[in-house]
């Protein structure tokens, strides 16, 4: 008899979860949401074959529909995989062409890089212990400059200026 040929043929798409990563400390520390976010990221990667890793995207808003979810809840599911060392994030989101937004890129540690002589990846969340979470670099704001770039945002170590608008009580 003949093999399947239902994934060969792209009627199935499925990822494979390996038991050794989820019993790790790190896998337990992620937070339900978390789990679940990542098979939906595993799901973005092309194979071995056409290795997209760095170049995963999957938008906050397409991953809280995805997971039934608010897109804030989504947004700290992404942070909580970066802090326990399962996802870098490669490349902020920006805004593209025509209004249309790119999503951010990751790459997924437990895969490895295109190129990359290695058969496995960084697999940093093993290297992660409690209290000590990887640094999670931030998503730059949309429109750091504020509205019409009128307003700015103030440096972290200055104070907050609030402009006086209108008469005094």
């Amino acid at each position: 008899m003949g093999r399947d040929r239902k994934n060969e043929d792209r009627a199935e798409h499925w990822t494979k979860m390996l038991r050794p990563t989820m019993e790790t400390p790190a896998w337990r520390a992620l937070s339900p949401t978390a789990q679940a976010l990542y098979p939906w990221l595993k799901l973005e990667w092309r194979g071995d074959r056409a290795n997209n890793n760095g170049k995963i995207s999957l938008s906050v808003r397409d991953a809280a529909a995805r997971l039934g979810c608010n897109v804030k809840t989504a947004a700290k599911a992404f942070h909580d995989l970066q802090a326990k060392g399962f996802l870098l994030l490669i490349d902020h989101g920006r805004m593209g062409v025509e209004g249309k937004g790119a999503p951010p890129t990751y790459e997924i540690t437990e895969l490895a890089m295109p190129g990359s002589d290695s058969h496995s990846g960084k697999k940093l969340y093993l290297h992660w212990r409690a209290g000590h979470d990887f640094a999670v670099r931030a998503h730059a704001p949309a429109n750091p400059r504020g509205l019409n770039g009128k307003n700015s945002i103030p440096s972290q170590n200055s104070a907050r200026v609030v402009p006086f608008s209108g008469t005094k009580t």
